[in-house]
C-alpha cells in the first residue's frame, strides 16, 4: 500500500474540510503522487540557482571605493575627449574613433567630454553593487557631492545634461578578447529618468538603468583600469584628467608621442609648440596630486613624453605590461 509523506498528509488534513469529509483535488492528488511537493521544491531551487548564476554574469569585478574604472580601450581613447568646454559640440553618426593600442571604438552621439567621463564612473560605481540592468536609484545632491560639484542650479542642469546626453548613444567596442560579444551595440545610459511625466517637477530621487552588456567590456584581468578617484576630483578638468587614464592604464607607462596624445584625446591643437604647452601643464598637475613621480619631454624634436608613476595600483590586477 502507497504511504502518504508528512507534507501530504499536513495538506490532506486541512484540505478536508468541506463538509462530506472527502478530501479536495488538490490532496488527493498528493496521496496518489506522494514527493510532489519534494520535486517542485526542488524544481524551484534549480530555477532560483540559474537565476542568481544569470546575476551573478551580470555583475562588475570588485575594487575598493577609492578606486573608479573604465575598459581599458575607453582611456585610451577620445570617447571622452579632452576639448575646451566652450568649444561647440558635434553630432557623431557611427564615427570610428582612435584607440591607442588594440582594439576599436565606433559611437554615434553627440560628442562627450570630460566632464561626461566623471558622470557615468559614478554611475558605473553605483551600478557596481548589484546586477547591470537593475534600476539605481540616487539623489541628485548626493551624486553631485561624489563627484565635486556644488549644488548649484547650474550643477543639478549639468548633471541632468549629461545623463541625457549619454542616454541618446550607441557604443560599440571591437576587441578580440570580446570573443562573439565583441561590437555589440549598447545605449550607455539605456534609461534616466529625473521628473514626474505629469507635473513636470524633479523628481526627489532620479532613476537610471545601465546597460547589462557593459559587463563583458570589464571582463578579464587587465582589461579594465581604476583610477584613484580623490586624484581625479582634484585635477582641473580636460587634458590633465585624459592623461591621468591613459598613463593609469599602462603599468609601467609606455613613452607616448605628442602627436598621439594629441589624436588619443581628440584635441584640436595644431601648433606643437601649443601642445606641448598644454601637455606640460597637465603633467604638473598630475605631479601636483602625487600620481607621477616625474615626466619629461625628451627626442630629437621634443615630442617625446616619459613618466614614471607615483603609484601602480590604479591599474587592475596582472594587467598589462
Amino acid at each position: 500500500m502507497r504511504t502518504m509523506d508528512r507534507d501530504s498528509e499536513v495538506l490532506l488534513t486541512a484540505a478536508v474540510a468541506n463538509g462530506t469529509g472527502e478530501p479536495a483535488p488538490l490532496a488527493e492528488a498528493l496521496v496518489k503522487f506522494p514527493g510532489v511537493l519534494e520535486r517542485a521544491a526542488e524544481a524551484k531551487a534549480k530555477s532560483v540557482a540559474k537565476v542568481e548564476e544569470v546575476d551573478a554574469q551580470r555583475v562588475l569585478p570588485f575594487w575598493p571605493e577609492q578606486f573608479r574604472a573604465l575598459p581599458s580601450e575607453i582611456f585610451r581613447s577620445p570617447l571622452f575627449n579632452a576639448r575646451n568646454k566652450r568649444s561647440k559640440r558635434e553630432y557623431m553618426k557611427e564615427r570610428e574613433i582612435v584607440v591607442i593600442g588594440p582594439g576599436r571604438v565606433t559611437y554615434t552621439g553627440e560628442d562627450l567630454r570630460q566632464d561626461d567621463e566623471t558622470v557615468w564612473l559614478q554611475l558605473i560605481q553605483l551600478a557596481k553593487s548589484q546586477p547591470l540592468g537593475s534600476l539605481i536609484q540616487f539623489t541628485a545632491g548626493s551624486f553631485l557631492k561624489a563627484i565635486g560639484w556644488p549644488r548649484t542650479k547650474e550643477s543639478y542642469q549639468r548633471l541632468r545634461t549629461c545623463m541625457i546626453r549619454m542616454q541618446a548613444t550607441s557604443l560599440q567596442i571591437v576587441a578580440t578578447r570580446l570573443g562573439k560579444e565583441s561590437g555589440k551595440a549598447f545605449s550607455m545610459i539605456p534609461e534616466f529618468e529625473w521628473q514626474d511625466a505629469e507635473t513636470k517637477k524633479p523628481l526627489r530621487r532620479y532613476t537610471a538603468r545601465l546597460a547589462p552588456a557593459l559587463v563583458k567590456l570589464f571582463d578579464g584581468k587587465g582589461y579594465f583600469t581604476r583610477v584613484e578617484w580623490a586624484q581625479r576630483l582634484d585635477l582641473p578638468v580636460g587634458i590633465a584628467t585624459w592623461l591621468h587614464g591613459y598613463f593609469a592604464s599602462h603599468n609601467p607607462p609606455y613613452p607616448i608621442k605628442l602627436e598621439t596624445i594629441r589624436d588619443g584625446a581628440g584635441l584640436t591643437t595644431v601648433r606643437l609648440a601649443h601642445l606641448r604647452e598644454l601637455v606640460e601643464d597637465a603633467l604638473d598637475e598630475l605631479k601636483r596630486v602625487k600620481f607621477l613621480a616625474s615626466w619629461q619631454i625628451d627626442g630629437p624634436n621634443k615630442d617625446l613624453v616619459i613618466v614614471e608613476r607615483a603609484t601602480v595600483a590604479a591599474l587592475e590586477p596582472e594587467g598589462d605590461e
